[in-house]
């Protein structure tokens, strides 16, 4: 095969491996349990956002390399999360953890427990926010599950209760 066509089914491949998986995995999968979690608190629906998607698509195939639990630093409130290899993690559980977060948020201090995190949780109920985009990679030599979900408009504003 010559070098150049080589290069070009490589990059095929390439791409295809870094492709989200889609079984439990539909922006369904992602919106009924944030939706979920805002109507507990009293807060109204996310709706799903393309723009949003393609954001977290591309960010996502950025970490599939090293799965690195790293921001994007994009113009959007970003929940992630990392799961490690030999499970298949699905929207759902990466949902979930972001919520069961609010077992250390403090409404009337809106604050975290001491030495915990709950801007996860925060960011999913931000009544603010009316839209979500999310994607999911698997990475590359077996170092797990990389999902990233993008909020718009951001949340977590300093000073201001989630909701």
């Amino acid at each position: 095969m010559e070098p150049s066509k080589l290069v070009v089914v490589l990059l095929v491949l390439a791409m295809a491996t870094m492709r989200p998986s889609s079984a439990q995995n539909s922006p369904q999968d992602y919106l009924t349990p944030h939706n979920q979690a805002r109507a507990a608190v009293g807060v109204g629906p996310v709706t799903w956002s393309t723009k949003l998607q393609q954001f977290a698509e591309r960010y996502a195939a950025q970490r599939a390399g090293d799965c690195r639990l790293q921001h994007s630093g994009g113009p959007y409130g970003e929940n992630i999360f990392w799961g490690s290899a030999g499970a298949d993690w699905k929207a759902a559980y990466a949902v979930r953890s972001w919520v069961d977060e609010k077992q250390w948020y403090n409404y009337a201090s809106n604050s975290c427990a001491a030495g915990k995190v709950c801007g996860h949780y925060t960011q999913v109920v931000w009544r603010a926010t009316t839209s979500i985009g999310c994607a999911r990679v698997v990475c590359s030599n077996n170092r797990g599950v990389f999902i990233t979900c993008n909020y718009e408009p951001r949340g977590n504003i300093v000073g201001q209760k989630p909701y």
